[in-house]
């Protein structure tokens, strides 16, 4: 007697545990939800760092923002300034080249955000 099942199909992606079709034709009521760390609506803003995906290059990557509520750019270049580096912005998050993640934490601090380290 077997207990498998399909978990992921190369033909049609992820396949729900509850009816075996793939996620974008599930009919159960049950819906797998995947939680990413940028959905979190608390009100802290997380820095962390990111080297997967990127050639092996470090970058301090800061997320957490209220779209409405922060001018993203102007941030981020003030950021860049005091890190003496590079950057972008995508997605509601800010993009700094290198670890600069202390340097962050205490500049965010006294621009009265409320930070977190997030990571390892």
């Amino acid at each position: 007697m077997s207990r498998s099942r399909l978990v992921y199909s190369t033909e049609s992606g992820r396949i729900c545990p509850e009816c075996q079709k793939p996620t974008s034709e599930c009919t159960c009521k049950r819906k797998p939800s995947i939680a990413q760390p940028e959905d979190r609506k608390d009100g802290i803003i997380r820095i962390r760092r990111e080297v997967k995906g990127r050639k092996g290059k470090t970058v301090t990557v800061i997320f957490g923002f209220q779209p409405d509520q922060t001018d993203l750019k102007a941030l981020a270049k003030q950021l860049k300034q005091q890190c003496g580096t590079g950057g972008s912005v995508k997605d509601n998050m800010i993009i700094i080249q290198g670890d600069h993640r202390g340097t962050l934490l205490k500049l965010l601090k006294e621009q009265g955000y409320k930070v977190k380290l997030a990571g390892g």
